[in-house]
């Protein structure tokens, strides 16, 4: 019984995300799944993606936490449309979450909408929500043994952003093993590092976005 309970929650699970990829192509927005265990700097990549790129892109966000809508309340300061999703108490977003709060969102007017997760390294992995893309990011005061410790994370995700490599003199963060570790996990993922307050690496960031982008709304 177990089994199939399972079963059938992910089964509607991936019929409701199949209902928000339709609804994401029909409007040609990209879509981005981030994903990382809190403090990673998920909110603060945002932040500075969204000066570099407003100009360029018409740019949304859904914000997940447990509570409180700070991180929202940072995006909105930069003058963005964001909505904020309180899970309470779930550790994840799933589609239906997303889906029900897409009609404050105005996807017609959205280029870009990134999906910022609950910070979590664990659930997060195994729900689809329609996106395009599933990132993840991985602060190097966290250590690259994350990698290889929660390996289905790393195993749906396309791509590693390694945050905060201003930091590196100063941690324990050995970068060709977290390629090695990637590679064993999923060869067909990559790792950027990047500094979200530097700046060091975040051109080849937004180079990606900008790829993923044209080839979300070639016809």
């Amino acid at each position: 019984m177990k089994i199939t309970l399972e079963k059938n929650v992910m089964e509607n699970n991936d019929r409701a995300a199949e209902f928000n990829r339709r609804l994401f192509g029909k409007t040609r927005t990209l879509v981005i799944n981030i994903m990382s265990s809190p403090g990673a700097g998920k909110t603060t990549i945002l932040e500075k993606t969204i000066s570099a790129l407003s100009d360029e892109f018409r740019i949304g966000v859904i914000e997940g936490d447990i509570a409180t809508e700070r991180d929202a309340d940072r995006i909105r300061k930069k003058g963005v449309r964001a909505v904020q999703i309180a899970t309470e108490g779930e550790c994840h977003l799933d589609p239906r979450m997303v889906a029900k709060v897409l009609p404050d969102l105005d996807l017609d007017s959205i280029d870009i909408l990134f999906i910022e997760n609950v910070g979590n390294l664990v659930c997060p992995s195994e729900f689809d929500l329609g996106q395009n893309h599933r990132i993840v990011v991985l602060s190097t005061p966290e250590g690259n043994d994350k990698i290889p410790k929660y390996p289905l994370m790393f195993h749906v995700t396309e791509l590693a952003l390694i945050n905060k490599i201003d930091l590196l003199p100063y941690v324990a963060f050995d970068m060709d093993k977290a390629r090695e570790d990637l590679r064993g996990i999923n060869p067909d993922s990559q790792i950027m590092p990047i500094s979200a307050v530097s700046g060091e690496g975040f051109d080849n960031w937004l180079t990606w976005l900008r790829k993923a982008y044209e080839t979300c709304t070639k016809p």
